[in-house]
């Protein structure tokens, strides 16, 4: 049988969640990134009773967060995620600013996998806004057994199924996704960004040539900005150049691991399976500062940021039910030298308690004389636990 694999990601997930907070803004330029303080101010008209909310712009930022995500409206005059919000203000100086929710976020995710889940099972979660689904065989309640001689009718079931993904995440969420169908996950995922926003693309083997080859090499998950710019050097602009090229060519200029994997790519194959269940190897919780810190004169607020990482750490490994014997430090300076430092604990733990000390330990390794750009925790060398461990007190001090 056929396989029938498809590509879900959710429309603008992070700027869709925040306009069903704040429905007055859709249709506007909105941009989620930045801390608390970009959060609107509310007050109460005390003569209706109704809730006034006075948005932050754009060009009242001050700082060096970045753009997670933006709206359609703000990506259409040239934000996009991982933009600093400085030059993002210089783009779309009235746009919309709000803080990121993760909570909030991680909340409708779990939502729309489970709706997804009712209709088609196997399902390979790629992260807070994407799947991929096995749709090989899933069927409605509503087909027949019908005559399945006819090559294409597994097709418009998975169309059917599609639909009904859609209309199930929508009912679930109040949220669009798009959806690609493909013979393999590399064409899913190309198939899933051809009609976005609120999308339902078909791609089918003989589609390749027209749908896919006059697009960019870089559209292929997997070929990054360095190798894109490698390839347009070499005259490769299109996946179409690149099915076109010759295997030994691309082995010389890629190496033969590489160069045979961009070869298979522009000619749609792909033999990744749905892979349902996966052990993370990691965790981690960082943070970028809106000012440089310092670790003698702005002790209290590091410290208290320091606690909290671990303690957010701590929640997540009990959530997933993880434990881990490495734990991490990161750390940035502020001429964006990156240091990290791990320390091996002889007994698993997912104890903010046990983070926060190894961590701290692991702080003392490091030199300290500059400004601080960034910070995180990490816990890695997991295995599964079902105990939960004590929170972490919010006064726990740094060092």
């Amino acid at each position: 049988m056929e396989r029938l694999i498809a590509h879900l990601d959710m429309d603008a997930f992070y700027a869709s969640v925040e306009l069903l907070r704040y429905p007055e803004l859709a249709g506007l330029p909105v941009v989620i990134g930045g801390g608390s303080r970009n959060r609107p101010e509310e007050t109460i008209d005390p003569e209706s009773g109704r809730t006034i909310r006075q948005f932050k712009r754009l060009r009242e930022y001050s700082g060096r967060g970045v753009a997670t995500t933006a709206t359609y409206e703000a990506r259409a005059l040239g934000v996009h995620s991982a933009m600093a919000l400085m030059r993002a203000a210089r783009l779309a100086p009235d746009a919309i600013l709000l803080p990121t929710d993760f909570e909030a976020y991680g909340r409708y995710s779990r939502r729309f996998k489970a709706a997804v889940g009712e209709i088609a099972p196997s399902i390979q979660d790629n992260g807070i806004d994407e799947i991929y689904i096995d749709l090989t065989g899933v069927t409605l309640p509503e087909h027949d057994a019908g005559d399945e001689t006819d090559v294409t009718e597994p097709w418009w079931r998975a169309r059917d199924v599609a639909r009904a993904i859609k209309d199930a995440v929508r009912a679930a969420t109040g949220l669009s996704c798009s959806i690609g169908v493909a013979p393999n996950k590399l064409l899913a995922k190309i198939a899933s960004e051809l009609d976005k926003p609120d999308g339902l693309t078909l791609l089918m083997p003989d589609d390749l040539q027209a749908r896919i080859w006059p697009l960019p090499a870089r559209k292929i998950n997997g070929v990054g900005p360095k190798t894109a710019k490698r390839l347009d050097e070499l005259g490769v602009h299109t996946v179409g150049d690149l099915a076109r090229a010759e295997l030994a060519w691309l082995i010389d200029h890629f190496g033969e691991s590489r160069g045979t994997w961009m070869h298979d790519a522009a000619h749609g194959r792909d033999e990744r399976p749905i892979v349902t269940e996966s052990e993370p190897v990691s965790m981690s919780r960082e943070t970028t500062f809106e000012r440089d810190l310092h670790a003698s004169h702005d002790r209290d607020e590091l410290s208290q940021i320091f606690t909290e990482l671990c303690a957010d750490l701590a929640e997540d490994l009990q959530r997933k039910g993880y434990a881990g014997r490495t734990i991490g430090l990161k750390l940035r300076y502020d001429n964006f030298k990156t240091v990290t430092r791990d320390r091996t604990i002889e007994t698993p733990t997912q104890d903010a308690r046990e983070i926060r000390r190894a961590a701290g330990e692991c702080l003392k390794r490091v030199p300290l004389e500059r400004r601080i750009r960034l910070l995180g925790v990490r816990v890695g060398g997991l295995s599964p636990v079902e105990t939960e461990a004590s929170p972490l007190p919010a006064g726990e001090g740094l060092g």
